[in-house]
């Protein structure tokens, strides 16, 4: 198949395109490089790929790109292109989260009904959720963001979504919880933890770490990606969780057995837009999709670890 990914520079965008050529797909990459975190972390991503002959790379804006000649032929749009982080979102920095995650998007579904309708598969976020009562969140359960990142990543849901109603246009949206892996954003928990004790400096916890969160291996995001683009049903919404729910002081404490060395640990505020829970209600996502997470906690963080430390 020929398949656009967008985001291809990123962490989750690079493996999945990693996975896709593999198994002897074309894959066009689309990337803007916003200036989020380093230009050279996200070469280092493309490197492996910008070895196969069967990897093109298109260096826009989804808002500003001609999208025509990117998505002919294409059965596939695997739309991962968006700006990150919560706490990051605020103020006058929410224009950008405007710009990249909901006008790009909604650019994106237009172009798509003009190329022929590949089928969409869209990654959405956890942080759609908001603070819930009531665990595991299920994708029909209610979604009240506590940051203008989420707000922006629930907009693109929906727009995904009235295109699948009123136009046919083929969109699955996946719910992402936590993820994490090598080529981890550098402003993610685990990356920051990781790095702290390789290079012996103090770890930054906000809160007081009773926090609970669902952490996803990036191989399993990819398996799911991957299979809603073959089963998920047009117009659904599917959460990808790691299927355990752990408090962040019980992360630490794995961090130190997993790298053999004690944390300094300097507590600091909760963040604004940061969630106290999460824990996703995948029983769709198997009985739909097939996944099953199947890399545990423990070695997940160790293939992390193997990662940073091989970093300068």
């Amino acid at each position: 198949m020929k398949v656009v990914v967008t985001g291809a520079a990123g962490f989750i965008g690079s493996h999945l395109a990693h996975s896709l050529l593999a198994d002897g797909h074309e894959v066009t990459g689309l990337d803007c490089f916003t200036d989020y975190y380093a230009r050279a972390i996200k070469e280092s991503n493309l490197r492996p790929l910008r070895a196969h002959a069967r990897f093109r790379l298109v260096e826009e804006r989804l808002q500003d790109a001609d999208l025509a000649p990117v998505l002919e032929g294409a059965s596939h749009v695997f739309h991962l292109a968006a700006q990150a982080g919560v706490r990051a979102s605020w103020g006058r920095e929410f224009a950008h989260y405007t710009e990249h995650n909901v006008l790009a998007t909604q650019r994106l579904l237009e172009a798509a009904l003009a190329s022929g309708r590949p089928r969409i598969v869209y990654a959405s976020s956890s942080s759609v959720y908001g603070d819930v009562e009531a665990l595991p969140l299920r994708e029909d359960g209610p979604c009240h963001p506590v940051s203008p990142y989420g707000v922006t990543k629930l907009a693109a849901e929906h727009l995904a979504v009235l295109y699948q109603r009123n136009h046919g246009l083929p969109t699955v949206s996946l719910r992402f919880f936590t993820a994490y892996g090598p080529r981890q954003r550098p402003d993610m928990a685990f990356h920051r933890f990781l790095k702290a004790a390789r290079d012996g400096r103090p770890v930054t916890v906000f809160g007081d770490g009773t926090q609970t969160r669902d952490f996803t291996y990036v191989d399993d995001i990819v398996t799911a990606v991957r299979a809603a683009a073959l089963s998920g049903r047009p117009g659904s919404v599917y959460n990808v969780g790691g299927g355990e729910r752990v408090a962040l002081n019980e992360v630490l404490r794995l961090i130190e057995t997993v790298t053999g060395r004690r944390l300094e640990i300097q507590r600091q505020e909760p963040q604004k837009g940061d969630m106290k829970d999460t824990f996703a209600d995948t029983s769709a996502a198997r009985r739909e999709l097939g996944f099953r997470s199947t890399v545990s906690l423990g070695e997940g963080l160790e293939h992390e670890w193997q990662w940073i430390r091989g970093l300068s």
